[in-house]
């Protein structure tokens, strides 16, 4: 299976341990160093998995900031708020709110005292408001403002929160009959980071032990399927170490642990399925224990190197998206792939060595049985003898099934998800609802942030409030009698809210925003007293990272899949198998896409996968997509062509070649993907919109890739282009292949 096995590997696949020439290339070396110290081979790694975590406790992990995560405009605007110190940052606000019917004066008034009773002895609690009746007379919202402290020693609001919330539920619980509940940024992040966090061990606890079971249905023996899934939790745990000390360079954000999650278990079992595979195999061919573990080192070894460097280089695409949202992914997913890489080509052959032929034991009877590695897939034989009897047919049905699955994405519309977009099975979720039905104003607003001297706040407050009034007399933005304006403690920062009707990425929202910027703020905000202005907000948010990433897309696209092609053809030495490659990747990868957009986009699947459509694809996800699939496809073709080759260097004519790689190849990168979907259809059932997109997305593509692409378009593909799928270019015969030295 070796993507450039030379005639001494070929050797090896005769011979003996006794008989076996020298290790050639840095992976046969590496792995030979490390089968002869096995014990210090194993214990460096678990010092590494330590000292990695251990780092990260030590140094700290540094969260991204919200304008961090955004690009444009939006992100200009919301560094300067942050920079500032506005003394509302740490405003809570408590409704309360009849059950049925309206509030009474009285009922209100005595909560309120209650509550301003109860949240004295809150220390953190500075300041008490007015409270605020709703136009229905069924609501009061009182605004409550926390202590967050100044310049280095500023606290986040969900640090504070606490025990203010207690105070709430203490008043909620001596009054049933009415709703007393808060809102605000401290407690809105608190709910949700403890929930979103269960989520992500809920996603560990299933993942973890699904893919344990299906590794030992295939393999029919408790060590060896657990050995992969050991080797992928310590290079999860490695590469969270990692990032968690590069974080002093690239902060984290919020979904870079899922990812990592998802990729190492996915890469990690993946690189020891194929190892451990492929030494079974040699085993049954009756070659000596340490002969078989060479010749899987020969192998599938190179194969886990060229695919690894593949995944990696594919992930760091995510670099030049201009955000650093992505360049967190990026560092996230390039790290556990190497990690990964790194544990594979040393622990595990070392720990393989250690165990001998133990690797086999114990032994479930009737699944070992099952997994004779010198059985040929029936099924896989079956689907075969069509495709390579009528290679043509095949490879036209084959793209028009692709095609009519990618076909939705033409009508894919983008949307960076928002609060109205959070499930609404968390309570806290509902009561946002509740407060923006009783008082519009809460809810979406445009952020006009201005910066200026000192001396000039007042001229800025009243272009401000010019800028108001013009607003209010265009019809398109929610009334308020006064303009909700905000100057920073050090007077520095002035804000303007806007508010909207709807929702954040609704029709009425973009309008006012466009109106906003290109013709109201730029007409009231041309004084001198003005440095600096930007809108920002939540609509501005999403509409300007949703614009960096149509800017950015086509480049990280076209880096990809030149780098890629690049390997492959060092690889392989091959132009036309390069080129099929990119293309097929390129295939499944559009099909994901039209998938998402069936899926997501419209109503049909809600009650299936519990979600409410924004009738849109989360921003972000079309780039992740790319990147990841078009990485972790390089695994499968690798392997698969790596097989195919050997036949081909062995003198076996194409379609026996292409017969016996594929059959060969088919437990492996059954059970694989087979671990990769269930992985990721786990994280279709969490929570949040993008996890279930990603889920989805991920998932639908590799199992287009195990099946469709690699049962009939590559098998239809090989067998049309016959020899000329493995002519070697002039100019590529004198250049070292990426695998060896």
């Amino acid at each position: 299976m070796s993507v450039t096995e030379d005639k001494d590997a070929a050797r090896q696949r005769t011979g003996t341990s006794g008989g076996a020439p020298p290790p050639r290339g840095l992976v046969e070396r590496t792995a030979a160093w490390s089968m002869a110290h096995r014990k210090s081979t194993i214990l460096l790694w678990v010092l590494a998995v330590v000292l990695a975590y251990g780092a990260s406790m030590v140094t700290g992990v540094k969260d991204q900031e919200d304008a961090d995560n955004l690009t444009g405009q939006a992100a200009v605007a919301e560094r300067m708020m942050d920079d500032a110190d506005f003394a509302d940052e740490g405003v809570e606000r408590v409704l309360i709110q009849a059950r049925e019917g309206k509030l009474s004066a009285a009922t209100a008034q005595s909560v309120v005292s209650s509550l301003r009773t109860r949240y004295a002895d809150v220390s953190d609690v500075t300041k008490v408001g007015a409270p605020v009746t709703s136009e229905d007379g069924r609501s009061v919202l009182l605004p409550v403002t926390l202590d967050l402290g100044s310049g280095d020693d500023k606290k986040k609001p969900k640090s504070v929160v606490g025990p203010m919330l207690k105070a709430t539920e203490a008043e909620q619980k001596a009054h049933t009959d009415l709703r007393v509940e808060q809102l605000g940024k401290g407690s809105l992040t608190k709910d949700l980071s403890t929930r979103l966090g269960s989520d992500f061990q809920r996603a560990e606890f299933i993942s973890l032990p699904l893919t344990l079971v299906i590794l030992i249905v295939a393999f029919g023996a408790l060590l060896a399927a657990g050995l992969p899934v050991l080797l992928g939790i310590t290079a999860v745990i490695f590469a969270m170490g990692l990032a968690g000390v590069t974080s002093l360079i690239v902060p984290v954000n919020e979904n870079q642990a899922s990812l990592i999650l998802l990729m190492g278990l996915a890469v990690g079992v993946d690189y020891s399925l194929f190892y451990i595979r492929r030494r079974r195999e040699e085993r049954a061919l009756g070659k000596s224990p340490e002969a078989a573990l060479r010749i899987a080192a020969a192998t599938s070894g190179r194969a886990v190197l060229v695919s690894g460097l593949t995944v990696a280089i594919a992930m760091a695409g995510m670099f030049l998206s201009g955000s650093m949202l992505f360049s967190s992914l990026a560092l996230g997913t390039v790290l556990v792939v190497l990690v990964a890489v790194l544990g594979s080509l040393t622990v595990l052959p070392a720990a393989l060595a250690g165990l001998g032929d133990k690797i086999d034991r114990p032994r479930i009877p009737l699944l070992w049985r099952r997994t004779n590695v010198g059985k040929e897939s029936r099924l896989w034989a079956a689907v075969l003898r069509p495709v390579l009897k009528a290679p043509a047919a095949s490879l036209v049905i084959g793209l028009v099934a692709m095609l009519a699955l990618a076909a939705p994405a033409l009508d894919m519309k983008l949307k960076l998800p928002g609060d109205e977009d959070l499930p609404r099975s968390i309570p806290i979720m509902k009561t946002y609802d509740r407060v923006v039905e009783a008082f519009p104003s809460e809810g979406t607003a445009h952020e006009v942030a201005v910066e200026h001297d000192k001396s000039r706040s007042q001229e800025v407050a009243e272009a401000l409030t010019a800028l108001h009034d013009k607003a209010m007399a265009s019809g398109r933005f929610a009334k308020s009698k006064k303009p909700d304006l905000e100057l920073s403690r050090d007077g520095t920062v002035s804000r303007l809210e806007l508010h909207v009707s709807g929702d954040a990425d609704g029709k009425q929202a973009k309008e006012t925003l466009k109106l906003l910027r290109g013709d109201l703020a730029p007409g009231a905000l041309t004084g001198d007293a003005v440095d600096k202005w930007a809108v920002g907000g939540a609509t501005a948010f999403s509409t300007d990272f949703s614009q960096t990433l149509e800017d950015r897309l086509p480049m990280v696209i076209g880096f990809v899949m030149l780098i890629c092609l690049g390997i492959m053809l060092l690889a392989f030495r091959s132009v036309a198998l390069a080129l099929l490659t990119g293309a097929l990747n390129v295939l499944s990868v559009a099909a994901a896409y039209g998938v998402l957009v069936l899926v997501f986009q419209h109503e049909w699947a809600e009650n299936v996968l519990g979600f409410d459509s924004n009738g849109a694809v989360v921003s972000w996800l079309p780039l992740i997509l790319f990147v990841v699939l078009y990485g972790l496809s390089m695994d499968y073709h690798v392997f698969v062509l790596s097989r195919i080759r050997e036949g081909v260097r062995r003198g076996s004519s194409a379609h026996e070649a292409i017969r016996h790689g594929i059959l060969t190849s088919a437990g492996v990168v059954t059970t694989a993907a087979v671990i990769m979907v269930a992985v990721f259809a786990v994280f279709a059932t969490l929570s949040t919109l993008e996890m279930k997109q990603l889920g989805v997305g991920l998932a639908v593509a590799i199992l287009l890739d195990a099946t469709l692409i690699r049962g009939v378009l590559l098998p239809a593909a090989l067998k049309l282009l016959g020899s000329k799928a493995w002519r070697e270019p002039r100019a590529l015969r004198d250049v070292p292949a990426v695998s060896h030295d």
